[in-house]
């Protein structure tokens, strides 16, 4: 069955001992996993920033997507709103690969 482009999944962040904590919503895993990364704790910047394992098990289904995931602070864009703060949480994830699981 094809998606819809506005079709969002559900992602669950599992720990290591396979407990699922948080849920991600995003059109797909990448998405979710950046989303999750932010949540990490912060770096002065990208260079000293600690990767970090994601594992994502969507929802529905027996497939946990592995990310390693990092995040920094840097300064707010010049043109940025009046609401933002003048430092913003910044990520990204580089995919490891797909697991399946036995049961969930």
């Amino acid at each position: 069955m094809a998606r819809d482009d506005d079709d969002k999944r559900n992602f669950a962040l599992r720990d290591t001992t396979g407990n699922e904590t948080s849920v991600f919503s995003g059109r797909t895993p990448r998405q979710a996993a950046l989303k999750a990364a932010r949540r990490l704790d912060t770096a002065p910047s990208e260079d000293d920033a600690d990767e970090t394992e994601l594992r994502l098990r969507e929802k529905g289904t027996k497939k946990v997507h592995i990310y390693d995931g990092w995040a920094w602070e840097e300064e707010a864009p010049d043109d940025s709103p009046d609401w933002m703060p003048d430092e913003i949480t910044e990520a990204n994830v580089s995919k490891k690969g797909i697991e399946h699981l036995e049961e969930i």
